[in-house]
């Protein structure tokens, strides 16, 4: 993990990841994947392993280059929407106390995924949409590249400096990062590399990220430190 950035007397601003971080969908990107490779007749595990890790132009070009990209594409588009309206989803513990409280204004959703996706699944699992989100078709580079946070601050009105991303996936952590702003890690047993701080669950990090966007950074919403018996943070890790 790095050294935490020094944080300013500036309104502060929330950056979620959705998928991973307020959402669980692992199931379902497991299943979707797995159609996808059955009906091209590949290896289903090969292929979510590979999808893990890149964006799913990435993913046809390493699993199936034999295949146009855009017949690929939109059988997964397909079987994404589908999902959407029948799968079922679950937001994280915390997640919608957490969405609910933070201040109007305050935070955004960065995904790689598509804003009418998200909408329905934050329609399935209770949770509020904010004004701002940055999808995948918003920027022409997704995560890693900075370009994902750095639209949603420069639509929030914000500077770098003063926003947080919530992350759960490399990628967006390295993303965050290069955008210049604090990134804490949620929803992993083990720190991603970079990041600020971790907390194992959302639940965990709940407290701190509403003390962030609602007053001095390191302070919760009672005006007191947030901190475990070892002086660190309650369920996190820092440097």
């Amino acid at each position: 993990m790095t050294s935490e950035p020094t944080q300013h007397g500036a309104r502060k601003y929330v950056l979620f990841d959705v998928d991973g971080t307020l959402v669980d969908a692992v199931a379902n990107q497991r299943r979707i994947w797995r159609t996808w490779a059955e009906r091209y007749g590949l290896d289903a595990d090969e292929v979510y392993r590979v999808a893990l890790r890149t964006r799913p132009v990435e993913t046809f070009a390493a699993v199936a280059p034999d295949r146009d990209p855009r017949e690929c594409l939109a059988a997964l588009h397909e079987l994404e929407d589908e999902d959407v309206r029948t799968g079922v989803y679950a937001a994280f513990d915390g997640a919608a106390e957490m969405l609910k409280a933070l201040p109007h204004g305050a935070w955004a959703l960065v995904t790689s995924n598509y804003e009418h996706r998200v909408r329905g699944r934050f329609d399935r699992t209770g949770l509020p949409v904010p004004p701002v989100v940055v999808d995948a078709a918003a920027v022409s580079e997704g995560k890693p590249s900075p370009a994902p946070y750095l639209l949603a601050a420069e639509r929030l009105g914000a500077e770098p400096r003063d926003c947080l991303v919530v992350e759960d996936a490399p990628s967006g952590v390295a993303s965050g990062l290069r955008a210049g702003m604090t990134v804490w890690g949620v929803n992993a047993p083990t720190p991603v590399d970079g990041v600020h701080r971790h907390f194992r669950t959302l639940r965990e990090a709940v407290r701190d990220i509403g003390a962030f966007a609602s007053g001095p950074h390191g302070t919760s919403a009672m005006g007191t430190p947030d901190v475990g018996p070892a002086g660190r943070s309650a369920g996190s890790s820092q440097c």
